[in-house]
């Protein structure tokens, strides 16, 4: 039961930290958010690693970290720039497209292939792209893929999607030759260290207005590092699909979060299909 909780209020917290981001968007940049969540993660999760012991780690260890640490920094800039641009209910749930995006990326680089339930799932996660607009079906039966399609928000979020699908067979290389508190702990230092001088070149004022920001943005790295460390914890007491799969459930939070702070449209239909995805994301986890 203890995993239940821990998977759900990981997914939970997720999902409020994009909510937090959003609205800090309206007076910060996504360079600022991206080193200080980055940053204050580090900050959490440094005495935890050291209680927990530093593991030995080799070298096929520091090139995955330092790959996936570049393709993550990318992937959180453009997560940012996708929830700034457009409603959390359209961007957030184009996330369903990892697994997607993994039955493609994993059998190049880790061997892994889909089966059945993996294509269900691809079927489920497609219908419930088209049940986000459903109501514009009406234009033509197509109308739904074309209303996201304009959409810049849900764009930038299928390129994240896709960079994180890389990014997780990357991970699964690094957690393995480490652990994953460890692994987490050097990849928010990583990802500070690039994005230090990003800061510096492309934020005005950016570390004076960090400090101005401080307590929203140590709320951010907060609530990053929790919904990390529940997530491990889950992980190492249950089932790696069920509790992958309760973490899904930050794409439901987040349409709902949408509709009650930012007053988004078609509630209905976006949560219907934002459910068919996390199906389809299911099936293709247990495939």
């Amino acid at each position: 039961m203890l995993w239940l909780i821990l998977s759900v209020l990981s997914a939970f917290l997720q999902s409020t930290r994009d909510l937090f981001s959003k609205r800090s968007l309206q007076d910060l940049d996504e360079y600022l958010i991206v080193f200080s969540i980055s940053f204050f993660t580090a900050l959490i999760l440094f005495p935890l690693v050291l209680f927990l012991g530093i593991p030995f780690v080799d070298n096929v260890f520091w090139i995955a970290l330092l790959v996936n640490a570049c393709l993550i920094t990318i992937g959180r800039l453009l997560y940012m720039k996708a929830i700034k641009v457009s409603p959390l209910s359209l961007t957030i749930p184009m996330l369903a497209f990892t697994p997607l995006f993994l039955l493609v990326t994993s059998p190049l680089m880790v061997g892994e292939f889909p089966g059945i339930m993996g294509l269900a799932g691809i079927l489920l996660i497609v219908l419930g792209t088209y049940v986000l607009s459903v109501k514009d079906m009406r234009r033509g039966y197509f109308a739904p893929f074309k209303v996201l399609g304009k959409e810049k928000g849900t764009q930038i979020m299928l390129l994240v999607a896709f960079f994180f699908s890389i990014s997780s067979n990357v991970l699964k290389i690094a957690v393995q030759r480490s652990d994953p508190f460890f692994y987490s702990l050097m990849s928010s230092i990583l990802i500070s260290c690039i994005m230090f001088p990003v800061v510096l070149r492309k934020s005005k004022n950016g570390f004076h207005r960090i400090r101005v920001n401080s307590k929203l943005l140590i709320l951010l790295g907060l609530m990053n590092a929790l919904q990390s460390i529940f997530a491990m914890i889950a992980l190492e007491i249950a089932l790696v699909p069920y509790v992958i799969s309760l973490r899904r459930t930050t794409i439901i939070f987040s349409v709902l979060f949408g509709y009650f702070f930012f007053k988004e449209q078609r509630i209905v239909e976006r949560l219907t299909g934002s459910l068919v995805m996390v199906v389809g994301i299911l099936l293709i986890i247990l495939a």
